[in-house]
């Protein structure tokens, strides 16, 4: 197995929640399942310990990280910007196919908000933002984002919303679709923002974190 392979197995294994945050790696476990030695496990958990979902600990193995309440504050006023920058290279940058693509997406995510299929309407959520981001073609804001965001995806696209609260998100993504097709930059950028910060005291207040 590849060392990028193993890192992404890895990294997915946290971010699902297979491996929860506390928890210590199971090293001989995932070798055996993975079927390679500990020396590319533990490079990859060096990789993964870099973008903050490990904790390693000298000669005591490793953890899967914590993110408390603090963490999270500071990752999603991050991401916020990054995503309202990205929103703003979208508008001046975005193709029509990746522009036809995202409105798809939408599409598909009004459906399952409709079919009050949560978990399939967090995944096009979350394909819409990676799509804006990518269609900003800024590859470093890319790069950036992925290590940012890896650390906040199980809780943002996880989190528990009532009727209220959904309905309301999906007004906030036809607003960032139509600022994206009028390529209003500075009107995406400002709807990213909020749209964040909200998602953020949903966060805070389903207690995905710990208090620091």
């Amino acid at each position: 197995m590849l060392h990028d392979e193993v890192v992404a197995r890895v990294r997915h294994m946290i971010l699902d929640g297979e491996i929860a945050p506390g928890a210590r790696i199971p090293e001989r476990d995932l070798c055996a399942r993975l079927k390679i030695s500990r020396t590319p496990l533990r490079e990859a958990l060096k990789v993964l310990g870099a973008e903050g979902l490990v904790t390693l600990l000298p000669n005591r193995g490793s953890r899967a990280a914590k993110v408390t309440t603090e963490d999270l504050g500071h990752l999603f006023e991050i991401c916020q910007g990054l995503e309202a920058l990205a929103g703003e290279l979208a508008c001046e940058r975005v193709s029509e196919a990746e522009l036809e693509s995202i409105a798809q997406l939408n599409a598909a995510m009004v459906g399952h908000f409709e079919a009050h299929d949560l978990a399939q309407y967090y995944r096009c959520n979350r394909l819409i933002h990676e799509a804006i981001v990518a269609a900003a073609h800024n590859p470093a804001l890319a790069a950036l984002y992925e290590s940012v965001t890896a650390r906040i995806r199980r809780a943002r696209y996880a989190t528990p919303m009532n009727a209220e609260r959904w309905r309301r998100a999906i007004h906030e993504h036809d607003a960032i679709l139509n600022a994206l097709t009028r390529r209003d930059g500075l009107g995406l950028s400002h709807v990213l923002r909020t749209h964040l910060r909200t998602k953020r005291d949903e966060v805070v207040r389903a207690g995905f974190a710990e208090s620091a």
